[in-house]
């Protein structure tokens, strides 16, 4: 009985432990293939997405593919810009062709010359109400004379970034030959002419540079009339300057009606308010003088036979009766001096007729081909054949000064050149009427007998 019983309790403890290792065996097998099916699932998903990933990216390269092909290439912005009418143009052309960087050919910047005046408030202020474009137009202003109160306005235009701001540093008493000491502002005008305009073409490496002074007044058009002289100045070897400045440009003595648009090839170097290439400051700054910039700048040796361009009605009118000049010509002249109101686009304007074997040519033709009237009947506007232009002979300087006071011209010479004048002639308006005031054929060796 004794083994029986314990036979049982083996046999009853093996049946437990079956029981239990089946109970167990079956939990891990289906834990097992719970894992598995669980593990298939994200096996399948991850090759899903697999799948849709490479097919963005097929997409994403056909997507590039196509935007190469209607993006133009940099080198062939202006080309498509050309070939397509402007209504057309898609925008992203269009933006391209608007950031194309600015030359530096393509700059013209403004250099004003400044010393002792407060009042260059004034003209700063001109200039930037018409400035059409401050990239294609800087300012750079250049001081001299240290004089506190004109450079605190200045500043204010450097502080607000509208103006660049240099300063001569040359501030010592110039040499002056004996008995021109009263003369002395004509030397640091010639000096700080020479410091400024080597900054410009030196110093910001500019290739062209647009001069004025701070007493000039400039007109709505005047960044129009720059800008659209500029090519011709470049490509005409017989010009050496393009002026804003008519001498004689009185409101009694411009077609202020219709005249905006006229400009004339000159002899006469004007100045006040000019323009200049590299170029030519390449050849100027090493004969610089020492003083009267301007008058040297009028002798053969400098002009050699050079023009300038210069407006019918001035682009410039000076304020500044106070200077180195003490007011000469001012209150008898420069103040009438007549700024053009009437804004002309010139670049839509024909330049080409300005260079030197077309307008020649036709101008002094048109000039000798006209009747021939007394300077008196002209100031009376008496006696004269008809109301088209006519014509005033000269024979000598005498004769020109005479008939020149009569009408209320400039009468002086500079380098034997009349102010205003082309091969001698000088062109004006009086009473309505255009006016040829031009020399007699074989007067000063102007070769006019072909003509």
């Amino acid at each position: 009985m004794k083994y029986k019983r314990l036979g049982l309790i083996v046999a009853f403890c093996f049946a437990s432990w079956l029981v239990l290792a089946f109970v167990i065996f079956n939990e891990n097998t289906v834990k097992k293939i719970d894992v598995e099916t669980k593990k298939g699932s994200l096996l399948k998903y991850i090759q899903e997405l697999e799948t849709q990933i490479s097919q963005q990216e097929e997409t994403y390269k056909l997507l590039v593919d196509k935007l190469k092909k209607l993006t133009p290439r940099p080198e062939n912005v202006l080309e498509t810009l050309e070939l397509q009418a402007p209504i057309h143009r898609e925008p992203e052309v269009a933006t391209l062709a608007h950031k194309q960087p600015t030359t530096q050919d393509e700059i013209l910047p403004v250099l004003v010359f400044s010393c002792n005046r407060p009042d260059i408030r004034r003209s700063l202020d001109g200039l930037l109400k018409y400035r059409p474009d401050a990239k294609k137009f800087p300012i750079i202003v250049s001081q001299d004379c240290a004089h506190r109160a004109t450079a605190k306005v200045i500043r204010s235009y450097s502080d607000a970034s509208q103006v660049t701001y240099i300063q001569q540093p040359d501030q010592s008493d110039p040499i002056v030959p004996p008995g021109e000491a009263k003369f002395k502002g004509y030397f640091k005008i010639a000096r700080h002419y020479l410091f400024g305009l080597s900054q410009v073409f030196r110093t910001f490496n500019y290739t062209t540079v647009i001069i004025v002074e701070d007493d000039l007044d400039v007109a709505p058009d005047f960044f129009s009339y720059f800008a659209s002289t500029y090519q011709l100045l470049k490509k005409d070897p017989s010009l050496w300057c393009v002026s804003a400045w008519n001498d004689n440009g009185k409101a009694s003595l411009v077609d202020v009606q219709q005249g905006s648009k006229l400009l004339y090839r000159s002899d006469f170097f004007p100045g006040l308010g000019w323009m200049i290439t590299k170029e030519l400051w390449d050849e100027l700054e090493p004969k610089w003088p020492k003083s009267y910039w301007d008058d040297w700048m009028r002798r053969p040796e400098q002009r050699k036979d050079r023009a300038c361009i210069r407006p019918e009605v001035s682009r410039t009118r000076t304020f500044g009766k106070i200077g180195v000049s003490n007011g000469l010509f001012f209150d008898k002249h420069l103040k009438y001096i007549k700024l053009n109101e009437m804004p002309i686009d010139f670049s839509k304007e024909n330049m080409s007729r300005l260079t030197q074997s077309i307008y020649d040519a036709d101008y002094i033709r048109h000039v000798y081909s006209l009747p021939l009237v007394s300077a008196p009947d002209v100031r009376t506007n008496t006696n004269l054949p008809f109301d088209g232009p006519v014509r005033i002979t000269y024979h000598t300087k005498d004769t020109f000064k005479s008939a020149a006071k009569l009408l209320g011209l400039m009468d002086d010479f500079k380098s034997g050149v009349p102010r205003t004048g082309y091969h001698g002639i000088v062109s004006f308006f009086l009473n309505g009427r255009r006016i040829y005031l031009a020399p007699h054929s074989n007067w000063k060796g102007y070769d006019l007998t072909w003509s």
